[in-house]
């Protein structure tokens, strides 16, 4: 994959006090992000030289629009916005950068500034880290049984209280996604699994955290829930009804790929 380029902030802070020269990240594609609150040609970034599957998924989360209602926005097909979910690296055609290019420009002033701080924290370089430190990573298991899929329901702070998720585990330092996928779902479901593909990854269009996906196949086990603290149920539930379980908004692409060929 071609790396991304480089961010650079040059102070810390989203809001520059009085006696502080305002924040400006330099970005090596050709745009430019003035500090929150300065504004140039009215617009908080000014160029995007090259839009990509990335970087239009992130204009799609600074917007805080679903798939459904991004596609209607840019007046395109859902799956075009799903395959840049799918491929990070992708650069639409000659059109659809247009497109994005209108959107950008038109978005409000907070959707600017969330697109400016997303990108500028996507794009921040690995030196940046404090020595010793490293991303949050997760590992998340799609375990299949026949025509079955495995959920767990978590216990959440939201208005419902509970959200339905795939069995998921942190990726300690050092540790291995596979090692931690295989683990996390025998801790927390009592299921043993194998796994049989990795599905990709992708930072999380509401967390924000890096989750690597892996489809597995189930082992052994009955579903119960080993880890009360922390969930509510668990439940193997039909492959063509996980929609109705997670926002199928949020769901990795490839996840859906698979459970529609399988099903």
């Amino acid at each position: 994959m071609i790396p991304w380029p480089l961010v650079t902030p040059i102070l810390p802070g989203p809001f520059p006090r009085d006696h502080e020269v305002p924040v400006q990240w330099e970005c090596t594609f050709g745009a430019r992000i003035p500090a929150p609150g300065r504004r140039r040609g009215d617009s908080l970034v000014d160029v995007i030289e090259r839009w990509s599957g990335r970087y239009a998924c992130l204009l799609q989360s600074a917007l805080r629009l679903g798939n459904e209602q991004f596609a209607a926005h840019l007046g395109i097909a859902v799956r075009t916005v799903a395959t840049w979910h799918a491929d990070a690296a992708l650069v639409p055609r000659r059109e659809m950068q247009q497109l994005l290019d209108t959107a950008h420009e038109q978005a409000p002033a907070a959707g600017r500034q969330r697109f400016a701080l997303l990108l500028a924290k996507e794009q921040a370089p690995a030196d940046s880290t404090p020595p010793g430190a490293q991303a949050l990573r997760v590992a998340i298991a799609v375990v299949v049984r026949d025509s079955d899929v495995l959920l767990v329901c978590r216990r959440d702070d939201d208005a419902a209280g509970i959200t339905w998720q795939f069995p998921a585990g942190v990726i300690k330092p050092g540790g291995k996604a596979e090692t931690t996928t295989v683990r996390e779902t025998l801790d927390e479901t009592g299921v043993h699994c194998a796994i049989r593909q990795h599905l990709g990854n992708r930072l999380h269009p509401v967390t924000g955290v890096l989750c690597e996906y892996f489809l597995c196949e189930y082992l052994a086990g009955a579903a119960t829930n080993s880890d009360a603290a922390e969930n509510i149920d668990v439940m193997w539930v039909p492959r063509n009804s996980v929609p109705r379980f997670i926002p199928v908004d949020t769901i990795f692409p490839p996840i859906l790929a698979v459970l529609e060929e399988q099903t």
